[in-house]
């Protein structure tokens, strides 16, 4: 296990030209699928077992930001109901968070910024093979988690977004252990402002412990899940499904 973390740093970071193409073109480059994707049986096993679950991920300094932070996956939805949603500054957007809750909840942004927020300054490693350091604003994924009163039944979290791939939504899944993490947070804001719609306007997901493509953005509708069984192709994501990205992307 430490050589495969090894192996998916280096390519990271060294081997970073085989990667900037995107994420579904690494998919198609063997060498690069062996290391960053070597099994999702070991991934969700071992991996999980032996990493500290609770451990936080670096944090950094004002002074430590990237003068410039990529927009990964998505630029813009470009879809009538985004463009409508973008024009009235998300005035009508809502957060359904439904499922295995006590609670369905329906959110404005003005309720997730009236909820106690963290801020924290990361890295966003992105599979591409590019990172960048930014600030982030949101209330904790835990805190909306407990307003809905998630049930026991519960063990996967599903997110859906605004960002259509193939007709339908983008859609991502973390486990309850991430979920309630201090550093998984519902961000808004990124570097003091109001998301861009690059960066995932109104609201994307920051878990920081794991790579790029697991930050889902244009967050729509959060459900509470006993399994992944009829998530898309059940493997719990967009790129999971479609080109057999693992499913847990610890770093």
């Amino acid at each position: 296990m430490i050589a495969k973390d090894l192996s998916r740093r280096t390519l990271l970071g060294g081997g970073a030209g085989l990667l900037l193409a995107g994420c579904d073109k690494v998919a198609t480059i063997p060498a690069a699928r062996r290391i960053l994707f070597a099994g999702e049986d070991m991934q969700r096993g071992l991996h999980r077992a032996l990493s500290d679950r609770a451990a936080l991920a670096p944090e950094f300094t004002a002074s430590q930001m990237s003068p410039v932070f990529r927009v990964n996956g998505t630029a813009n939805p470009n879809t009538p109901a985004y463009a409508a949603m973008v024009a009235n500054r998300f005035s009508d957007w809502r957060l359904t968070v439904q499922g295995l809750v006590a609670r369905s909840l329906s959110l404005r942004l003005a309720d997730l910024r009236a909820m106690p927020n963290r801020t924290q300054i990361t890295r966003h490693d992105c599979v591409e093979g590019w990172s960048a350091i930014g600030q982030w604003t949101g209330p904790m994924l835990g805190t909306v988690l407990k307003a809905a009163g998630v049930s026991a039944a519960a063990r996967y979290i599903v997110f859906t977004c605004a960002d259509l791939y193939g007709g339908a939504p983008y859609y991502e899944s973390i486990d309850l252990i991430d979920a309630f993490h201090p550093q998984t947070i519902l961000a808004w804001a990124m570097n003091g402002r109001p998301l861009a719609v690059g960066h995932g306007a109104p609201v994307r997901l920051r878990v920081e412990r794991q790579l790029g493509y697991k930050h889902a953005k244009y967050v729509m509708r959060i459900d509470a899940v006993a399994s992944l069984d009829g998530i898309g192709r059940g493997k719990g994501g967009y790129w999971e499904d479609a080109v057999d990205y693992d499913w847990y992307a610890g770093i």
